[in-house]
Order: structure tokens, then sequence, then C-alpha cells
């Protein structure tokens, strides 16, 4: 239980960073946070044809400026706050250069005045489309009357994001002496010292912060209770969280999964018991299906079966439409080798007719791979194209790497030319797999399928230079034979 603890500490304390708290510290929200409702328009995303023509558009990743251009020729109605607002919901929707499109437009348009807020939303844009340095290119060329306190709120939210110290800490000070350093500010930086592991420069931080009268909000005490928690510092944790339960505004249940973590990582499985019991008793509003996510991932860390299925039994009422709970209890139940359990999940899921998910069933024919259940594997697959669901490259590569595993050699190049065929932009063999197809093929003499296999790969993008001379080195070593295929192999299989 010890080994399962550990390894689910370590692979699950990124992804657990970045959402314990669920309190945003993305280095967008100090740029937003110095942007009036002046500067950056309305709230709410404009209700209007041209909003509804740019956001169709932009999920095909078309231009914005002909339809703008089309809009005026036609002598509709445009207005700047309309089109901040839809700027603002581009950059919640992740589609930066779209947003940067409809800048571009308005800078040669000619019509309105761009003020130092947009400058500042411009270059966290452009360093989110474009990289670091295409900022700073931009930043260099921003006159000196519109570098005002937002756009270094920006800059310091770009230096931030790209992890560069030294050029945010400079660019944290002359927030100072232009007066604006102020909680959110500092958070930022709080976020990156704890990203990268300076938790003494944090401690510094935290006592300019007391020196100064700057008063802390509960993102501040979430970043630094997560910094304790990662080290772990399990006294300054605890001292800590007993001052934010002194304070109603500054307590809910994620300091108790973040403390969870904390001693899970230092050995005390006990307290981390505690500290989720406390948790579950303040699971209620909006992030409740969050929190119930963390605690069946916790106590599944903890090897608590139980408490896995009382969490369900408990909150799922609350969860019962969201993938994300599903895909946490059959992840849980497998790990904790309740396979039956992790099959009854499925079937529920299947009855409560959630909106489809293929990861769901993908993390089913994992679990019959690592058991050697081929058939069940396949008949999960063999389900979902009955039903009109098609596989996606990750559910055959599941597959192949499975049959691998159980070394059957012709059903795993047959089932990896199917991962590949099926395959989306992104997507990625399954490498120790694809090269012991490969030296398979090689084996048997088998020339002409080795070329087809790899010219599958070349034609979809997935075999650059690079990546076929290291499958020929790997090969060539034996390393994949050193490294036999196994458990762990179908886990990392799981991340793609």
């Amino acid at each position: 239980m010890v080994k399962l603890v550990q390894q689910s500490v370590k692979s699950w304390w990124k992804f657990s960073f970045l959402r314990a708290s669920s309190y945003s510290t993305e280095p967008e929200t100090l740029a937003s946070s110095f942007l009036s409702s002046k500067d950056e328009g309305s709230t709410k995303p404009a209700k209007s044809p041209l909003y509804s023509k740019l956001l169709y558009l932009t999920r095909s990743n078309g231009s914005v400026i002909p339809i703008l251009d089309k809009w005026v020729t036609e002598e509709n109605p445009i207005k700047y706050e309309d089109l901040q607002s839809i700027i603002k919901q581009l950059r919640a929707y992740r589609r930066y250069k779209s947003a940067l499109q409809i800048y571009e437009w308005i800078k040669n348009s000619k019509h309105f005045d761009i003020s130092a807020g947009d400058v500042a939303v411009q270059l966290d844009l452009i360093s989110k489309a474009h990289g670091l340095k295409a900022a700073e290119t931009y930043f260099t060329s921003i006159p000196d009357d519109l570098r005002t306190y937002q756009v270094y709120a920006a800059l310091l939210n770009c230096y931030a994001d790209a992890k560069v110290l030294n050029k945010a800490e400079d660019t944290m000070q002359k927030l100072k002496e232009l007066g604006y350093a102020g909680t959110v500010a500092y958070n930022v930086m709080l976020t990156l010292y704890s990203k990268m592991g300076d938790v003494e420069k944090l401690q510094s931080l935290v006592l300019e912060m007391e020196d100064k009268g700057i008063a802390g909000d509960v993102i501040t005490h979430n970043i630094v209770l997560n910094a304790y928690a990662s080290v772990p510092d399990v006294t300054e944790m605890e001292k800590l969280l007993m001052k934010m339960e002194a304070d109603p505004l500054l307590i809910d249940w994620s300091p108790y999964t973040v403390a969870a973590k904390g001693y899970l990582k230092a050995g005390d499985i006990d307290k981390a018991y505690e500290a989720l019991k406390k948790c579950e008793h303040l699971v209620k509003g909006k992030r409740s299906r969050l929190a119930i996510d963390m605690l069946i991932t916790l106590y599944t860390s903890m090897g608590k079966k139980d408490d896995v299925y009382r969490i369900w039994n408990k909150f799922k009422r609350k969860v019962k439409y969201h993938n994300s709970s599903y895909h946490c209890m059959i992840s849980g139940l497998e790990k904790l080798d309740d396979l039956d359990g992790a099959e009854q999940i499925f079937a529920e899921w299947e009855a409560d007719r959630v909106h489809f998910d293929i990861r769901i069933p993908n993390m089913l024919v994992t679990a019959y791979c690592k058991k050697g259940h081929m058939e069940k594997a396949i008949s999960i697959i063999e389900k979902l194209v009955e039903s009109g669901k098609q596989p996606n490259g990750s559910t055959w590569n599941r597959l192949a790497l499975g049959y691998c595993v159980h070394n059957d050699m012709e059903k795993a190049v047959e089932t990896m030319r199917k991962a590949i065929l099926a395959s989306q932009p992104g997507w990625k063999p399954h490498f120790h797999s694809l090269a012991s197809c490969v030296k398979y093929l090689q084996s048997k003499g088998d020339t002409q399928r080795e070329q087809e296999l790899k010219d599958l790969l070349r034609v979809r993008d997935l075999f650059p230079k690079e990546v076929e001379k290291g499958l020929d080195k790997y090969i060539e070593t034996g390393n994949q034979m050193s490294k036999a295929l196994d458990e762990t192999d179908l886990e990392d299989a799981c991340l793609q």
C-alpha cells in the first residue's frame, strides 16, 4: 500500500497543484485584474450577430478580419465595447490568434483609440500565441505614455508563465516603483516561487507583504499552503492551516485536500485521513464536483477502497452526469484491483447516458489489457462501433500495447496500423509498442509491412527523421527487450 501511496502522490501532484484550490492564479488573472470595465468592456459577451459570426468562424481557425470588413461595408453598427467583449471571450476560449486579429483590425480601421489596458491585453495575447520573445519585442515598441502599470502587470504575467525568474523579479520591482504592487502581483510572484520550489524566497515575500501591510487573500494562503505541502514542510503547513481555520473567509474543503497530499508525501496516512474527513463536511457549492473527484482520487492513493465507494454513494447525485467523476472512479477501482467494481461503474456511466467521452471506455480497455482479458477489451471496442461511436487512435494504441505485453505480435501489428489510421493531430503511438511491432516485422523478414507501417506514420506527420533515427537505434541496441513491456507502459499509454 505504501508503494501505491507514493506512486499516486507523485503522479497526481502536478495535476492537484493546478486544481487543488480552484482559485485561479494563472498569469492572465493579474492582467485582467488591472483592467477596468472601461478598458476591457462589458463582462458579458456581446449578444449580437457579429459575436455569433466571429465565434463560429474561430472554431475553424479562419481569419476574423474579412468578417469585420464585410460587417462594416454593409453599414452595420459596431461598438468598441462589443469588440472588447468578444476579445475577452476569445481569451477564455484560448483563441489567442483570433483575438489578436481583432486588435489588428482595430488598429487598421483607425476609428478607435487603443487604451493602455488594450495594450496590456495584446501583450498577454502575443505571449500566449507567439511566445515570450515576440511579447518582449512588442513591449519594446510600446510608446512610453502607454507603458502603464497595466502593461507592466501583463509583462510580469508573461515572465512568470515562462518561469523567467530574474526578469519577473525586475518587473515586480518596476511595479513597486509605480506603486501598483498589490496582493495580486504578489500572488503571481508567490506562484512562481512555488512552481520553482524556492520556499525560502516564498517565505521572504510573505514577510515582505506583512511588513508593508499588504493583506493576503484566499489565493495567497492557498498558494503558500500548496508550497509547504509540496516540500513537504508539515510544521509550516499545519501552522498556516490553523490560521486559515480561524477565518471563515479563508477556509473551505480545498485546503484540507492540499494538507492531505502534504501528509501523504510525508508518509503520515493517519493525518491525511483526518484531513479528508474534514474536507467531506465542507463539500458544497459550485466546486463540489471537483472536491468529490479529489476525494475519490486521494482515498484511492491511500488504498481506502471502502471510502472510495462511500464517497461515490454519498455524492453520486451531484456527479452522475459528469465524466470526470466516472473517470476517477474507474481509474481508482482499477488501481485498487477491483475490476468488477470498475465494470459496474462503467455500466452506470452507459446507463446514465452521460455525454460521450472516449476516455471512459479507453480506461476499461487499458484495465482489461493489463489483466490479459483481450477479448473483453475487444468487446468494448465492438460495442462502441455498434453504437455509432468510433474508437480513436488512443483506443487502438492501448489494445496494440496489450497485445505486445502478452506477446501476440501479429495482432499487435494489425492493431497498431488501426491506431495510426484513426489518429488525430497531436496523437503519438506508444514508442515501445511501435518499436516492438517494427522489430517483429524485421525478424520475420516482412519488409513490405514494415515499410507500409512507416509510410502510414509519415503520411500523418508522425514519423519525422529524428523519430525514425531514434526508432532504428532503439531497435538495433535491443533496448525494448531489456525494458520489458509491462503494466507501467500501459499506464503511460493512458496519458495519450
